[in-house]
């Protein structure tokens, strides 16, 4: 039996499960390296598109003091309750402020799309250039709008309060325009009924020699292989990249 009901108009509830394959010690570990390695050793930390804050628990555990920031006040609270010792923000990341600068901002799991557009990306990176300390260091991971296979979805699957979770998330994009959409479809199954759940997020579509043209006049950009395991350059190839970009004296 299916239905098409939504499981939940708020996805905080579901959050933690839908990404519970995600290897986020992996993921902060090598953020944490790449502001060692390029930025100017200071400890405060940023977070965008922070959600229920499990990047921002590691990131504590190597002695920053961070911030979460967010769109979503559920999330936010979830992010609290796991992390009390950082601050959190409800501001939208294409145009916050900080009241004081800090030195690493981080946006994991391709959230710097949530841009939704050009103009508002544009926004975004200006944000956080004005938010960064001297020789601070933006990471983010991107998507190439002309690499996108829109029949690759990734899947997962789990078990929770006697129910089983089916995920499923899916790049798609026209082949022009700057919007690609994130599709995304949660299945339920208890006592063998099924709930469906779908929902598409639109998200700014870009190339990364485009992304490269808008980070340069603010940044000294380092684009990055896709890997967690080790830090080595793009293969100029790859569909997927880290991008490290480190604050210049003066924008271009």
């Amino acid at each position: 039996m299916m239905s098409s009901n939504a499981l939940y108009t708020d996805l905080s509830g579901y959050y933690d499960l839908m990404c519970c394959d995600i290897n986020y010690p992996a993921q902060s570990n090598t953020v944490h390296r790449l502001h060692q390695l390029l930025g100017n050793g200071g400890k405060a930390h940023l977070d965008l598109a922070c959600g229920t804050g499990p990047h921002i628990r590691h990131f504590i555990n190597y002695g920053y003091h961070s911030i979460g920031l967010d769109l979503n006040q559920p999330m936010l609270d979830l992010a609290k309750a796991r992390c009390p010792q950082a601050h959190f923000m409800l501001q939208n990341m294409c145009s916050f402020t900080l009241d004081k600068p800090v030195d690493l901002i981080s946006c994991f799991l391709y959230s710097i799309h949530y841009s939704a557009g050009i103009d508002q990306l544009k926004r975004c990176i200006a944000s956080v250039y004005a938010a960064l300390n001297a020789g601070g260091v933006f990471c983010f991971n991107a998507v190439d709008k002309d690499k996108i296979c829109n029949h690759s979805a990734v899947r997962h699957s789990t078990t929770h309060d006697n129910s089983h979770f089916e995920f499923e998330s899916l790049w798609h994009y026209s082949g022009s325009g700057e919007q690609q959409a994130l599709k995304l479809r949660i299945a339920k199954t208890s006592a063998g009924n099924t709930q469906l759940w779908q929902d598409e997020h639109p998200m700014v579509a870009i190339n990364f020699a485009e992304l490269q043209a808008l980070l340069l006049p603010y940044f000294e950009v380092h684009i990055l292989a896709h890997d967690y395991d080790k830090i080595s350059p793009w293969d100029n190839t790859s569909g997927n990249a880290l991008f490290a970009c480190v604050k210049r004296c003066f924008p271009a």
